[in-house]
């Protein structure tokens, strides 16, 4: 069995080596990113973070509001297996990575992007290009010469600087453990590969499948940036950030980077499928990819496929905003389990299929029309052993004696952040600066080293953050003291775990995010384990951290929580972090310390994969396919054997026709009543109907059989055999409570939609779209209402399910397995009086979600062994818990009890 883990880029990528063009020019790699700010300097002049220049090269550019001696990361190993290239010698990268701009690179010598630009993102009309000229131009820029060094340049398969750095370990650790025995990754390599020859690409895919256990995906150029660096970063990050996007504007843009976004889905989706074989277990992961469990769902129907989404996830009000929204949820919803972050995103999620979709939500996971979707929630975490090795590093005890000795006596806040719109970078300065207004006390004892990285051109943020750096610094800096240190770059693994070690507080105030994995390492490094003497590390450090991450939700408020848009609270955060009681900070930490230590990444992967596993056997003993169909051969021996039999019957789609609520006929159809008639003509027999109609309405359908006992409103009336009186279940005192409020917000949709109705029964109300005038704008609608009602009565045991014509709202406090409990319960105190077993047969028929409850309950008293003969049979075409099923609908329903009377 393999385990296929799907991921927009490997862990591993090619290096070229670099050979002389003819021009004696080397084979360049792609350009960095844009320098800060370039001057010329002499090394005399290097104005660093400390007051000797370190003998380390300092390649990088100076960052504003201070200096920091940079360190690119060193090339990865080109040699070894996946658990060596993310294990203890060569994860070079923070958990959190933060990758280049795609079609750059820091390190490696790669071919440049050669991909075309999309149209314009303005709605402002551009004029006409010659667009095949522009082609052609750039096209012109892949020299003959480049092309014959790509060819003939050695190269080598090394760690890749893109991708998720915790899969990466979680896959490590897991091997290690022996949990993951055999994983193939899916992906590409991370890399522009237009310049590169078909037969180039080919060794490169061999190297990798044989060497490395990785599928590569070659996608053109522009495909792969259109797809990651235009729709992915452009209209899916921000969008499930939160941060709905001005830009773009146009609709030729969106339509147009949808179009790659789908390309590239059908890319992994066809190389899953090319080298799936049965029992393999295919794993996909994060937004790049939300098309491909759809996909692979239609080319095999049978496979067990899992997703988990690494970012937030917003609500519903949010995601609607997408343009291809239903396209992505589909998507999604082709796993067997859909994973998230945190309970709210799941909740999230589910709120969303039902009111996009219109689709039963549950606590649990998604019904749709033929099977079930999990969505559960699985916290990623980092790895303590992986982190604890590297931390012993000489390099990593270089950089932190710096520190140690830089900022003796003083204060330490960190940050590290990549600077967009979402990690909160301003609103992090404008607290510090608040915090140094109020309180004058810090201004010379406290500093802040604040990591911004970026990846993309956000010319307003960056100045408006500049602007606040540069007046703290004029306002607070003296000749002796620099309250900020701001770095527009990123810093070298050793330094950046020397940073999170020297620290006092660590504080990140992350407008919306998935788990953010550097508070975890924080806590790891703050255990004052490593370095001697007046350098040794500080421990116990204060985790400030805003409630909008998934981290959040897993400390159980043992970090100081704080709302990134209350500047007030912040700054008094960071004033109660640099004040707190050592005992205090030992409890908060150890807590802290002890939750990062169980639920790690190991633990992440292989919940998930057990969950999955799990879902994946439910779903297969549930599937019709696999559900043997009914013998009448076999079950009527075990009727003619029994003394006492229980026969539970639903109504509509199982003993009659299953029309519109609407139109449910007044009387029975002859040979309905006919079989019901024979069934009860055997005094052992007591046969109950049930429905979702109201009790009048039942006692007219079935005035023609007496004897005969009936339940009403799925299971909040109960009309026992042979009696003449219903008895109510249901508290409808109780029910008037719930019903005034749900009536209110019916009044609003029925208002919104011509031609609805609203159905009042005793126990529960239908809303009826079925005749309305515009059925589109009905069904999301329907959607909306049936998830306003979820959302605001909660608290009264109330659900709301959206069908295809309309919402129906009722109780979840009472059922038809509430209802068979207490007939089952009457039933027993009768035989008990005449001395008799209670049931030796019992057979439940139905064929709609409510029948699943009194299936899983008729189940359970067949495996506990109350019922000796226990037979339950659905004649759904849906997953379904019943053991037997009957293709022929009611026709077969009617006549397998007509043999069984009969028999």
């Amino acid at each position: 069995m393999t385990v296929f883990m799907v991921s927009l880029f490997l862990p591993y990528t090619v290096d070229f080596q670099a050979k002389e063009q003819e021009d004696g020019e080397p084979l360049r790699p792609s350009s960095p990113p844009t320098p800060v700010a370039v001057r010329d300097r002499s090394d005399d002049d290097v104005v660093t973070l400390f007051s000797h220049p370190s003998s380390v090269p300092t390649p990088g550019p100076p960052a504003k509001g201070g200096y920091f001696d940079f360190v690119p990361h060193k090339p990865p190993s080109s040699k070894g297996s996946i658990t060596e290239l993310v294990g203890f010698t060569s994860t070079a990268t923070p958990n959190e990575a933060h990758s280049p701009v795609w079609g750059r690179t820091s390190y490696f010598n790669q071919p440049e992007l050669r991909a075309e630009d999309p149209p314009s993102a303005s709605i402002v009309p551009l004029r006409r290009l010659n667009h095949r000229a522009g082609l052609a131009s750039k096209d012109s820029r892949t020299s003959s010469h480049e092309r014959e060094a790509l060819r003939t340049a050695e190269w080598s398969i090394t760690r890749g600087e893109r991708g998720n750095v915790g899969l990466r370990n979680a896959v490590y650790a897991a091997t290690k453990s022996g949990s993951l025995q055999e994983v193939t990754w899916v992906g590409t390599i991370g890399m522009p590969t237009d310049a590169l020859e078909k037969e180039r690409k080919v060794e490169i895919s061999e190297k990798l499948q044989t060497d490395h256990d990785s599928l590569a995906v070659f996608a053109k150029d522009s495909d792969l940036n259109g797809h990651y660096s235009h729709f992915c970063k452009i209209i899916l990050w921000p969008v499930f950030h939160y941060q709905i996007p001005d830009n773009p504007k146009s609709k030729a843009y969106q339509d147009h980077s949808w179009v790659y976004y789908v390309t590239i889905n059908e890319l992994f989706a066809d190389k899953v499928i090319k080298n799936y074989k049965r029992g393999d277990i295919i794993w996909i992961h994060d937004y790049h990819l939300l098309l491909v469990p759809g996909m692979i769902r239609k080319k095999i129907p049978d496979a067990q496929i899992g997703f988990f989404l690494h970012i937030a996830f917003p609500s519903s009000e949010v995601f609607r905003c997408l343009a291809v929204r239903e396209q992505l949820l589909e998507g999604m919803l082709g796993a067997n389990l859909v994973g998230f972050q945190t309970a709210e995103y799941c909740h999230h999620f589910l709120q969303t299929c039902s009111r996009l979709l219109c689709v039963e939500a549950l606590e649990n996971g998604v019904q749709l029309e033929e099977r079930f979707v999990n969505v559960a929630k699985f916290p990623i975490g980092i790895e303590p052993e992986i982190l604890d090795a590297q931390r012993r590093d000489p390099e990593v005890l270089k950089w932190l004696e710096k520190l140690r000795d830089k900022y003796a006596g003083k204060h330490l806040i960190v940050a590290r952040d990549k600077l967009d719109h979402v990690r909160g970078v301003r609103n992090k300065l404008l607290a510090y600066e608040l915090l140094l207004n109020q309180h004058p006390e810090f201004r010379g004892n406290v500093v802040l080293i604040q990591v911004a990285t970026s990846t993309t051109e956000q010319v307003e943020l960056e100045s408006t953050v500049a602007d606040i750096v540069t007046r703290i610094s004029a306002q607070y800096s003296t000749l002796a003291h620099q309250p900020l240190v701001y770095l527009k770059q990123d810093l070298g693994y050793a330094q950046y775990l020397a940073m999170i070690t020297a620290a006092d507080a660590l504080m990140i105030t992350s407008l919306r995010e998935g788990m953010n994995l550097t508070s975890h390492e924080f806590i790891v490094c703050q255990d004052g384990e490593h370095g001697t003497g007046r350098h040794r590390a500080k421990k116990h450090g204060c985790l400030i951290l805003s409630e909008f991450t998934g981290s959040a939700a897993i400390f159980d408020g043992n970090d100081l929580a704080v709302n990134p848009w209350d500047y007030r609270q912040c700054a008094e955060a960071m004033r109660q972090a640099l004040t707190m009681p050592a005992e205090e900070k030992i409890k908060r930490w150890t807590a802290l310390r002890d939750i990062v230590m169980q639920q790690t990444a190991g633990h992440w992967l292989e919940s998930f994969l057990e969950s999955l596993q799990r879902a994946y056997d439910e779903h297969s003993r549930q599937h019709t396919v696999a559900i043997p169909r009914l013998s009448i051969n076999e079950l009527a021996p075990k009727y003619k054997n029994a003394k006492t039999r229980l026969f539970m019957l639903d109504y509509e789609g199982t003993l009659t026709a299953h029309g519109s609520p609407l139109s449910i006929p007044y009387v029975s159809p002859q040979r309905t009543i006919n079989v019901l008639n024979s069934l009860l003509e055997a005094p052992e027999n007591v046969v109950y109907v049930m429905s979702g109609q109201k009790p009048e309405e039942l006692d007219s359908l079935f005035r023609r059989v007496p004897g005969l006992g009936l339940v009403a409103e799925n299971g909040c009336f109960i009309k026992e055999a042979g009696a003449d009186s219903w008895y109510e279940a249901a508290d409808l005192e109780k029910m008037m409570e719930w019903k005034d409020s749900i009536l209110k917000i019916l009044q609003y949709y029925l208002e919104r939609i011509e031609g609805s109705m609203i159905e009042e029964r005793h126990c529960s109300i239908l809303f009826h779209c079925v005749n309305a005038k515009d059925t589109q704008s009905a069904h999301r609608l329907a959607g909306d209402c049936a998830t306003q009602i979820n959302d605001a009565c909660q608290n009264l045991k109330v659900h709301a399910v959206p069908w295809d014509s309309g919402v129906l709202i009722e109780s979840t406090e009472w059922s038809k397995k509430t209802a068979a409990t207490r007939i089952l319960e009457r039933l027993a105190r009768k035989t008990k009086a005449a001395n008799s077993k209670v049931l030796d047969f019992l057979l439940v028929a139905g064929n709609a979600r409510e029948d699943e409850v009194i299936y899983r309950w008729a189940n359970q008293l067949g495996k506990a062994k109350v019922v000796r003969d226990v037979i339950t049979v659905s004649v759904s075409t849906r997953n379904t818990e019943a053991q037997a099923t009957l293709t022929q609908g009611v026709t077969g329903v009617l006549s397998a009890l007509h043999k069984l009377a009969t028999s």
